[in-house]
């Protein structure tokens, strides 16, 4: 297969150039190939240049509004509200991040809904940015129902992730935990799908509530939580604070992040935002410091989030490889 190396500068304006061309205003673009950029230099490809034609089809199908204006509100001090209008995800965020990040430093917490939105990415990023801002970030994100509760075989709730990312002191963050409720990401099967590869066992049932290693027929059933039962309660938490909390649609009602089929998704996000300084104040570094260190001191043991820096640092002095095939296709999305 052949493929070209490209710069994460290159990737960002590929991305932005596609989704301008699919109808989506600057302002909706830039947040999201921003994101994109993002994603590959962390080498998370499931989540970056692959979706590209997958926004440029919901542009053009209606399930996503290029031109959306997100609308903010702060009907509390410590909370904020943000109706994505049905555009990408990413706008929203940005619009109402300064209120929501005044408010958590003011009042020590707070809280950002979206409504009307729909895939956010990697949802660790999200959390990350709080980090860097020297907050402790926890982030929930739903999605369109693919998860059977345990017992079951019809999806209730979609894979449901959480971010939890924790401040270094220094402008960075010191971890980031980030982890969807089934055993994969969804994402991982439609990779795999596209590629005409088997998936791991525990992965998926199919329509039937059998195991199986068939990415097809995982996608045409349930992705498996992780941990059983306990994966499904973490999947549960999600959906309330990502979608009954935000008023935003149930993954039993939102339309699929990949396809033609239905209108907008209308998921939803919640984040929570901590100043540590409001609580435990210094002895928050130092516990976290010294909890970090009792990981990381053991061989072979690493701190969540460590490989996402060091493809980081490795991408961005070498760039990405990209395939010609998925070129092909965003040049023709």
């Amino acid at each position: 297969m052949t493929a070209r190396n490209l710069s994460l500068d290159s990737i960002e304006e590929l991305a932005q150039e596609a989704l301008a061309r699919a109808g989506a205003a600057p302002a909706q673009a830039g947040p999201v190939a921003r994101a994109t950029r993002l994603a590959e230099r962390d080498g998370i490809r499931s989540h970056g240049l692959m979706y590209v034609p997958v926004y440029a089809e919901h542009l053009r199908c209606g399930k996503v509004m290029g031109d959306a204006e997100p609308e903010v509100s702060q009907p509390r001090p410590g909370a904020v509200r943000v109706d994505a209008a049905h555009g990408f995800a990413h706008p929203g965020i940005d619009a109402g991040w300064p209120a929501f990040t005044a408010a958590a430093r003011k009042q020590g917490v707070a809280a950002m809904a979206l409504t009307r939105s729909y895939n956010c990415g990697v949802l660790g990023h999200h959390a990350e940015r709080l980090a860097e801002e020297g907050l402790v970030g926890l982030c929930f994100t739903n999605a369109p129902a693919s998860m059977a509760p345990t017992g079951g075989h019809r999806p209730v709730i979609g894979t449901n992730p959480f971010a939890l990312a924790v401040p270094d002191g220094a402008g960075g963050a010191r971890l980031v935990i980030d982890q969807s409720a089934s055993a994969i990401a969804k994402s991982e099967i439609v990779l795999r799908a596209r590629q005409g590869e088997k998936i791991e066992p525990g992965w998926a049932l199919d329509a039937l509530g059998n195991p199986t290693e068939d990415a097809e027929a995982a996608l045409a059933g349930s992705m498996r939580p992780a941990g059983g039962q306990k994966g499904f309660g973490a999947g549960l938490m999600v959906e309330i604070f990502a979608a009954a909390l935000t008023g935003a649609n149930l993954g039993l009602d939102a339309s699929p992040f990949s396809g033609p089929q239905g209108g907008p998704p209308g998921t939803g996000q919640f984040f929570l935002a901590v100043d540590p300084a409001a609580f435990a104040g210094e002895a928050f570094d130092v516990a976290m410091t010294r909890l970090a260190q009792s990981i990381t001191a053991q061989e072979g043991a690493r701190l969540p989030g460590a490989r996402r820096a060091a493809n980081r640092a490795r991408i961005e002095a070498e760039g990405v490889s990209v395939p010609q095939e998925l070129l092909d296709r965003i040049a023709a999305a």
